[in-house]
């Protein structure tokens, strides 16, 4: 196989000298070990000024204003469209949870207030002002029994579940529909240290 590309430079660095991970002999006697430099220093020595030695290689300085904190990196991006399918899919679950939340909370506030005689006073109170001779007047604790509060509120909890799905999805129509006249919300990301 011919090689087409023809001349190649010769390396003087590398062909004469140690290799970049070496020491040179004579070097480890003179002074304090230098690792090679990428940047050769310029033919007029250093940028302050003439160096003590012509060949050698220039020392890379930090700038006086240079920073010494990491920066930071922002991106500014926009939301142009929510997919209304995972909006609505997203809302479905979130308002289920939120639904078994109110039944649970309706339960156990319910446990306690019972515990702590607030039915049994509260309804004594109601059947002396409503009750009359022949009557007793209106039982607050029937009305107000563990089963049929939990049944109200898993109504509501149902209620609130279709509610909150159909407009959570209509509010991600009408966004993209606003979104295409004014370009979206903007939004500003950092990335942590």
């Amino acid at each position: 196989m011919t090689d087409t590309r023809g001349p190649q430079p010769q390396y003087e660095g590398y062909a004469t000298g140690p290799l970049p991970g070496e020491r040179d002999p004579a070097q480890g006697k003179a002074g304090p070990y230098h690792p090679p430099q990428a940047y050769v220093a310029p033919v007029g020595g250093t940028q302050g000024g003439g160096g003590a030695a012509g060949g050698a290689q220039a020392v890379r300085r930090p700038k006086t204003g240079a920073r010494t904190t990491p920066r930071t990196r922002k991106a500014r991006l926009r939301v142009a469209k929510a997919d209304p399918w995972s909006v609505m899919k997203v809302s479905f679950l979130l308002s289920i949870a939120l639904g078994i939340c109110t039944v649970v909370a309706a339960a156990v506030l319910w446990m306690v207030m019972d515990a702590m005689g607030v039915f049994s006073t509260v309804g004594g109170t109601i059947s002396e002002a409503t009750g009359s001779n022949e009557s007793n007047g209106f039982d607050l604790q029937s009305f107000l029994s563990l089963p049929r509060v939990l049944i109200f509120t898993s109504v509501i909890a149902v209620i609130d579940v279709v509610l909150a799905t159909a407009l959570a999805t209509l509010g991600a129509f009408i966004y993209n529909l606003s979104a295409g006249f004014v370009g979206g919300v903007e939004l500003t990301l950092a990335e942590d240290e």
